[in-house]
């Protein structure tokens, strides 16, 4: 089983790197992910990530405090504006343009509603 859980972990740390460079793709939730799962696999491997000069400090403070950089919040907005301008340039149905609305604020609001890091 811990072979299992390490290699959840690694696929979500490929997903979190490729996140950095991809900008639909998020980071920190595959880092979140990839930090339970190595939690329950290996500890060399968790302490790695938790001690990663890019990755380790946001999943610190969400495991701490739940709080997200302010910089990522404005990214997350940002991202998300685009998705839903995207999606209106698609010319999508506009049952589906709200009920993506809906969930994009849904998301706006949990994100805004976290403490700063």
């Amino acid at each position: 089983m811990r072979f299992l859980w390490a290699g959840m972990g690694l696929a979500c740390v490929a997903f979190g790197a490729a996140g950095v460079f991809l900008p639909l793709l998020p980071t920190v939730p595959f880092m979140l992910l990839a930090a339970f799962f190595f939690a329950r696999s290996s500890e060399r491997l968790h302490d790695w990530l938790l001690n990663h000069r890019v990755f380790g400090p946001p999943i610190i403070e969400w495991s701490e405090r739940g709080a997200i950089n302010p910089r990522a919040k404005r990214y997350a907005t940002l991202s998300i504006g685009l998705v839903f301008v995207l999606s209106v340039l698609f010319a999508l149905k506009p049952l589906i343009l709200l009920i993506q609305g809906l969930i994009l604020l849904c998301v706006l609001a949990f994100i805004w509603s976290r403490p700063s890091a």
